[in-house]
């Protein structure tokens, strides 16, 4: 179980307060997560150009392509119409078969296809905690939270989760396969610097449930 702070004591019971909930969590955690991972804009002027705006996508950078005779007004307009264009291009619905695609071509990349799930969605009551599964009936569910999370994230938390599949607790052998995903850290840190900004507990890990 992949949690956000609150450790959890008992059906009515925890140690910490849950963090915000609902739409306004949600609202919150999304205006964070679009600051910590805005892209690099690279404006390109070209005399040749008459009227036409284009804008692409190179490596983690937006280029935008303008006329060079565009005033600096004009510029700050048509960049962000085009940034606004492309990351909407780019933003796909997230639905649970997806969800239970990418799972199983991350337990073939970075589990050997060990781990198999008989479900994997994306659920709106997990408050406390960005992932967790049960390993008697090998469900494996997703705070919708993290919908607006980079991929490598959410690839995180799946494998997080589908290594618990394999080794409830998180002792040594768990964090070898966990490992096995090359931005581990990466996301690890990614998710408490999330929980921070958003004023969530420091992120902390539970085991599987049974």
């Amino acid at each position: 179980m992949l949690g956000t702070g609150v450790l959890e004591a008992g059906p009515d019971q925890r140690d910490h307060p849950d963090p915000p909930c609902g739409q306004e969590s949600f609202a919150v955690l999304r205006r964070y997560v679009e600051v910590m991972t805005a892209p690099t804009v690279e404006v390109r002027r070209s005399a040749r150009r008459r009227r036409t705006v284009s804008a692409y996508r190179e490596g983690d950078t937006i280029v935008v392509l303008l006329p060079a005779r565009m005033t600096e007004v004009e510029e700050a307009h048509w960049v962000e119409v085009m940034l606004a264009k492309i990351q909407r291009r780019s933003r796909r619905q997230p639905n649970d078969s997806a969800l239970s695609s990418r799972a199983l071509e991350l337990s073939e990349r970075y589990l050997d296809g060990l781990a198999r799930p008989t479900s994997v969605r994306w659920v709106d009551n997990q408050f406390s905690r960005w992932g967790s599964c049960t390993v008697a009936d090998g469900s494996v569910r997703l705070s919708q939270r993290l919908q607006v999370m980079p991929g490598w994230v959410v690839d995180y938390v799946l494998i997080h989760e589908l290594a618990h599949l394999l080794v409830p607790d998180h002792g040594h052998r768990f964090w070898e396969w966990v490992n096995r995903y090359p931005r581990t850290e990466r996301a690890r840190g990614f998710l408490e610097g999330v929980s921070a900004a958003a004023g969530l507990p420091d992120a902390e890990l539970g085991d599987a449930e049974d």
